[in-house]
């Protein structure tokens, strides 16, 4: 009951809690107070989160076990691919691409090989395939770019791109890199559609296996000028990947979707001519609509197999995906119509992992016991798969997450179109005749079958799903199953918040008593400790902000090394977060003011519940913009909430409960700082993409966040960092007991 309706002879008296309202009622009524109390019921759901409070220890571990449980069950739950969108009709027609095409395939490689031996200029790579995609009557121009350049802008962090495109300035220092771009018009379509082809290569060192997927991609190109059922226009783009795969390719795209109408002809086109194949363009060109893109190379093979292999890569920024479907009709040719081993990124220590093959033999047992009870009650899966699904789910969710294409890909899906990356690689090296004309009849024939179920769209991507993890190349988890394991992490959050906020409340009464309705300054002790609390949040996340602006600020310094940048940034945010304190305070002053103020309440637990209510926020809002970082971060961010305490207090007891939380609390301390988290991650070889643990990889792995425009460079440093932040402020709090 409210400490204000004790009269005043009762002064001194303790704040007293009754079970029910009839004993309140009958006290009241002894004090002569006029006041009644309904004896009615509150509702359903208030009566739940009372029930939920007063149980919060127990919900926590119930969610956040059930949660990671959860999750681990994702691979048993994945279900097979299926195609949505009954247009596409995969394999439905048998493929026309022949061996008269293999044979053209053949001839480009040779002449390629034999430019090269001859070490001849790198211009006249592109001068042949112009000359080749003349003959067959298509249009050819080439587009020109400058090379990326690595810049941290947050003004522009969600609209800026990676690379610039070409511009009229000149560049001394690097010269321009050139796309080669052929189009065939379709003889029944009308010029609003488009699937587009790219094929990068090196042109600073052309190596066989360029030469063979430019080869591969003329032979297609060429099939697909002298077909009738063609609907969509077709553009090949030759993209010069001499800066990389992705750069050529979001220059061309930035250009083709944002045309310069007020420059005139494009002069670059009259100048480059001169060069390459001694005739004039007419500029840059363009087609209908992209209805979707397929981005294929031949790489050589890396291991030894039995089969030629075919690996897909569909991750672009921010987590974004391709429509599944497009997969789904890649994954069905590959792997029934043309014989292909079909892969997808996948965490090679986690196959090797011995925990996970535990996991799935008991998962195993566990189903055989509930197949014994009722024979529909089989779940499980076997052990390898459930090892290899599971594999594949961390390189889904990790590539998801990390928000950097893994190809130009990519570039696609900034303007929504719907792309993926294959990489094709033959059971035998590519230096060895024995098996390249059907390796190259196979791949012909895949990619032809890909453009003829794009080809029968009438309209976008739009049946199947968007938001999904791969666990295989035929298994997928779709959002309304792994949105689960989130909800049931993120769950005890407002819960404990909520248990806290009731924990004050009643401490503020025992603490203070009935004298406090005369004494102004207690009265209000519980509204300033709450509102010293939110000071500290607020600082907290000001700093936050200030720490993920530095970098632009440390990138304007000449001749810098990583190590260099990183120990600047970490020095120039220790100033920061001093001088905040300066400003607003120490956290503790509170704690360790006059007898006068409230300091005998323990208020860390305030504190937490700020931080539990901001870490939530954040999770929250990071679910909506990339799913796979606000999952991977509730792993770590959850327990943090959950298990602060002060240090103080856990060290004075000697319970096994107090040493185990203690224990928690220090190993978490350690793994929660993300610079540590990233080195035990390197440590560990979870990453096979990094390099040795050292200062300045940390700054070149967040150098490639922001590079990208990727969203988890703001989660970690506006969500996680001042929660951990807050989190060692809780348990370097000096409660009094």
């Amino acid at each position: 009951m409210r400490k204000d309706t004790w009269d005043e002879k009762h002064d001194g008296q303790d704040c007293v809690y009754y079970k029910n309202s009839d004993q309140v009622q009958q006290k009241l009524d002894q004090m002569g107070h006029p006041i009644q109390i309904s004896n009615k019921k509150p509702r359903l759901l208030v009566r739940l989160g009372i029930f939920l409070m007063s149980h919060s220890t127990v919900v926590s571990i119930l969610c956040a076990i059930t949660g990671v449980v959860a999750l681990l069950l994702l691979p048993v739950l994945a279900k097979n691919t299926y195609i949505s969108e009954n247009a596409l009709m995969p394999g439905s027609a048998n493929p026309f691409f022949s061996g008269q095409d293999v044979s053209e395939a053949n001839n480009l490689i040779k002449e390629l090989q034999h430019m090269k031996l001859k070490s001849r200029e790198k211009r006249e790579v592109l001068s042949l395939i112009a000359e080749h995609i003349r003959e067959l009557g298509a249009e050819v121009y080439y587009h020109e770019f400058q090379s990326p350049k690595d810049q941290f802008n947050p003004l522009q962090f969600f609209s800026g791109t990676y690379c610039s495109s070409r511009s009229h300035e000149n560049n001394s220092y690097a010269p321009n890199g050139v796309n080669t771009v052929g189009i065939v018009r379709a003889p029944r379509g009308d010029g609003k559609e488009a699937i587009i082809l790219v094929t990068p290569y090196n042109s600073e060192e052309t190596k066989l296996s360029d030469a063979f997927s430019l080869g591969l991609a003329y032979s297609i190109f060429s099939h697909l000028s002298r077909v009738s059922w063609l609907a969509k226009d077709i553009v090949w783009l030759v993209s010069d990947s001499r800066y990389g795969e992705y750069a050529s390719v979001a220059s061309w795209l930035r250009e083709y979707h944002n045309p310069d109408f007020l420059s005139g002809l494009d002069q670059s086109d009259v100048h480059m001519d001169s060069h390459y194949g001694g005739r004039r363009s007419v500029g840059f060109k363009r087609a209908g609509t992209m209805a979707a893109a397929v981005v294929f190379k031949i790489v050589d093979r890396e291991e030894d197999t039995e089969t030629d292999t075919l690996k897909i890569y569909a991750e672009a920024s921010n987590g974004q995906m391709p429509n599944l479907d497009l997969i789904n009709i890649v994954n069905y040719l590959a792997a029934h119509r043309q014989g292909f081993r079909v892969k997808v990124a996948s965490v090679s220590s986690l196959v090797k992992s011995a925990w996970l093959k535990i996991l799935g033999q008991v998962l195993e047992w566990l189903s055989e016991v509930a197949e014994r009870l009722n024979p529909q009650w089989k779940f499980a899966i076997p052990v390898m798969d459930y090892v290899e699904g599971t594999a594949t789910l961390a390189s889904s969710m990790y590539y998801q997450a990390l928000g950097v294409p893994t190809g130009s890909h990519g570039a696609f899906r900034d303007y929504q179109v719907d792309a993926i990356t294959l990489e094709i690689s033959p059971k035998i090296p590519l230096n060895k005749e024995t098996g390249k004309i059907q390796f190259i009849l196979r791949s012909g024939r895949l990619i032809e079958g890909v453009i003829r179920s794009v080809n029968n769209l009438l309209e976008k991507f739009h049946q199947s799903f968007f938001l999904y993890f791969l666990t295989s190349s035929g298994k997928f988890v779709s959002v309304g199953v792994y949105m689960i394991a989130f909800a049931l992490l993120v769950a005890p959050l407002p819960v404990v918040a909520a248990a806290l906020y009731s924990d004050s409340t009643k401490g503020d009464c025992t603490a203070e008593g009935p004298k406090a309705s005369t004494d102004t300054f207690g009265a209000l002790g519980s509204s300033w400790r709450w509102l010293h609390a939110a000071k500290v949040v607020l600082m907290v996340h000001l700093w936050a902000v200030s720490v993920s602006l530095l970098p632009y600020l440390i990138n304007q310094l000449p001749k810098k090394s990583s190590t260099f940048s990183m120990l600047a940034w970490f020095f120039l945010s220790a100033i920061i977060l001093l001088i905040l304190y300066q400003i607003f305070g120490f956290p503790y002053s509170v704690s360790s003011s006059s007898e006068a103020s409230p300091s005998d309440t323990p208020n860390w637990t305030i504190l937490k519940a700020l931080m539990i209510a901001a870490a939530s926020i954040g999770l929250a809002l990071m679910s909506v913009i990339n799913f796979a970082t606000a999952q991977i971060g509730a792993l770590v961010v959850v327990p943090m909430c959950l298990i602060a305490h002060p240090l103080k207090h856990l060290s004075r007891s000697t319970n096994y409960r107090s040493v185990l939380l203690l224990a928690c609390n220090l190993a978490l301390a350690i793994i929660a700082f993300p610079p540590a988290a990233l080195f035990m991650l390197k440590s560990s070889s979870l990453l096979t993409d990094f390099s040795p643990p050292s200062i300045g990889v940390v700054w070149e792995w967040t150098e490639s966040l922001w590079v990208w425009n990727s969203a988890t460079y703001l989660y970690i440093l506006l969500v996680h960092l001042p929660c951990w932040v807050l989190y060692m402020h809780v348990l370097l709090h000096p409660m009094k007991l």
